[in-house]
């Protein structure tokens, strides 16, 4: 008998053992779980960031020209924070990124050129710039002269 309560326990002491091994979590199982548990956190927002929108980045030079005819060449852009005070763009530098480069233009006041030469505009990477609508570009102002609606119609007689 003394052989018999030997095997049964050790037997015992082995299944002891292997439970003991499944109650106790390995050190992969408890990675696997705060990796699960932190990922699952994080892909759950609060309602109060989802309903808080996000602030507009402000547009360089460049980007507020791009949207306008010819990279905005006769129009007028201002920097945000100026009052009365805007550009008419003559010429412009791109660099191949298209968001880069240097611009020349006349600067005007209230409406009306301050200099008749073109100067350098200085700032225009800083992301503050904005276009002016109500400044009538300058090139399309000529088109509605009466030099060219003679023109114009002397065109069409040509062609008729």
């Amino acid at each position: 008998m003394a052989g018999v309560s030997l095997l049964t326990k050790r037997a015992a002491s082995a299944t002891n053992q292997t439970l003991s091994l499944f109650k106790r979590p390995s050190p992969f199982t408890i990675l696997l779980r705060t990796l699960t548990t932190s990922s699952s956190a994080s892909a759950q927002k609060p309602k109060h960031e989802t309903s808080i929108p996000k602030r507009r980045k402000k547009k360089n030079f460049f980007e507020v020209a791009q949207f306008l005819p010819h990279w905005g060449i006769g129009y007028h852009l201002a920097k945000s924070h100026w009052a009365n005070v805007s550009y008419e763009i003559t010429k412009i530098n791109l660099y191949k990124d298209g968001r880069h480069g240097k611009a020349w233009g006349i600067a005007h006041k209230d409406g009306l050129p301050i200099a008749d030469a073109p100067k350098k505009i200085s700032g225009v990477h800083k992301r503050c710039w904005k276009y002016i609508p109500s400044l009538a570009k300058s090139i399309g102002s000529k088109e509605n002269s009466p030099k060219s609606t003679e023109t114009a119609a002397k065109t069409e007689v040509q062609a008729a």
